[in-house]
């Protein structure tokens, strides 16, 4: 038995039960959502950044015509005032997500995944523009992450499409679900799946500082079961976090999982996002290379490599042309500790700044390396090549990999000649 002998029933469709987590700043991109849609799996992109991706992508100027506009907010740490456009943020969305979905061409489906702590200086208007516009693009599910989302509902129940897109939440305790179910049952409108997250998944962890090293997926995932079998819910539920083999895949699969979410894997597929470079310093990382730390300005603690160049930053804060991460009222925790190295600095000593680092930036250059906790297991899935590289499997062999293979197995991509 593997992987394909199930499927995941959404509503009135069925998906291959693998989805690709939504990785940003555009690691999850739209070739590697594309990807497994084809494959009749589900792919995520992410929002992250949105204005910031369209001008890669498209050429266009979101961003240096905000950083334009608030250019006199860029040397005092007051950003109360550095607001986004909200109908630009709109454009932006609609954009990029039509070019996404306007490429689909198998019986699978795309998802957006959406930040609710990317509060962008105006959590609650720029987190509806974001969601009302991915719907208006056509977006077949929205992922609802980082974050409660206790009223993110209501910003959105009416839309005409509030009842028809999928709409999923990720949590990490049957507290956080109980929390968002009150209010989801209050507006008739229960998600259509959850995907719960362990404690070994990359980037921001829904954990508290320390207490993500006392949690495993299992038992989290096996308590949401019990939970809503309790409460007569049948919901969809997705485990997600340290899911690196089909086999992996097929347990939680034989314990009640509806489909699996994974994201690791395809981090270093040829579809995704990072740089080439980037990609073989995940490949190379040793365990010991991994760690979570509370560098984030979210106040989540997030895991990535220590060799991030991020935190190594002194750079001065973004915010006009960036800012996503600014909280209602411009305020960031790197901001202020960006501006008290500033002041504590003596003369001829370089510029220091420690605890937190800026994100945004650190994001859109890539230079934040965030990861799963089996990033270091990434040598056993590819070949080691005579120019002493590895190889970029891609990312359909990386999702039939998972579909169909067995034992615990990893099928390796066919040799590249270099």
């Amino acid at each position: 038995m593997n992987v394909d002998n199930f499927r995941l029933q959404l509503g009135g469709k069925e998906y291959v039960p693998i989805i690709i987590g939504g990785m940003g700043v555009n690691i999850s991109t739209t070739e590697l959502a594309l990807a497994a849609e084809k494959l009749g799996g589900i792919g995520h992109i992410s929002d992250a950044l949105v204005t910031y991706v369209c001008d890669r992508i498209f050429n266009t100027t979101f961003v240096s015509q905000k950083r334009k506009k608030y250019t006199q907010y860029s040397s005092t740490p007051d950003k109360s005032a550095v607001l986004f456009d909200l109908e630009e943020l709109a454009k932006a969305q609609k954009k990029y997500i039509e070019y996404t979905i306007s490429q689909k061409t198998g019986n699978g489906a795309i998802f957006l995944n959406c930040m609710e702590k990317l509060t962008m200086n105006s959590g609650i208007e720029t987190l509806k523009i974001r969601l009302c516009a991915a719907m208006d693009a056509g977006i077949d599910g929205l992922t609802l992450a980082a974050g409660l989302n206790l009223r993110t509902l209501d910003l959105i129940q009416d839309h005409p499409r509030f009842r028809d897109v999928k709409i999923g939440i990720i949590i990490s305790s049957v507290r956080a679900l109980s929390i968002f179910l009150k209010r989801a049952i209050r507006l008739n409108r229960l998600p259509d799946y959850i995907i719960v997250e362990g404690p070994l998944a990359g980037g921001h962890l829904g954990f508290g500082p320390d207490d993500w090293r006392t949690f495993d997926l299992k038992t989290i995932f096996t308590e949401v079961l019990a939970f809503l079998k309790k409460e007569s819910l049948n919901i969809p539920v997705i485990p997600a976090g340290g899911i690196f083999t089909g086999t992996d895949a097929l347990d939680y699969l034989n314990m009640g999982a509806s489909g699996v979410q994974v994201a690791t894997r395809f981090a270093i597929s040829k579809e995704a996002g990072l740089p080439a470079d980037v990609k073989q310093h995940y490949i190379n990382a040793k365990e010991e290379d991994i760690v979570v730390n509370m560098a984030s300005t979210t106040g989540y603690p997030m895991r990535m490599l220590t060799s991030s160049p991020t935190l190594r930053y002194a750079i001065k804060p973004n915010c006009e042309g960036l800012g996503y991460l600014l909280e209602n009222g411009g305020k960031c925790t790197y901001i202020d500790a960006y501006y008290a190295a500033l002041s504590e600095r003596k003369p001829g000593q370089p510029l220091a700044v420690k605890e937190k680092t800026c994100l945004c930036t650190g994001m859109a250059n890539y230079d934040c390396w965030t990861c799963g906790h089996t990033t270091f297991r990434l040598k056993e899935t590819t070949n080691l090549l005579a120019n002493g590289k590895w190889q970029l499997p891609k990312a359909e062999d990386i999702f039939r990999d998972y579909q169909f293979s067995v034992d615990h197995s990893i099928r390796l991509p066919e040799p590249e000649v270099t």
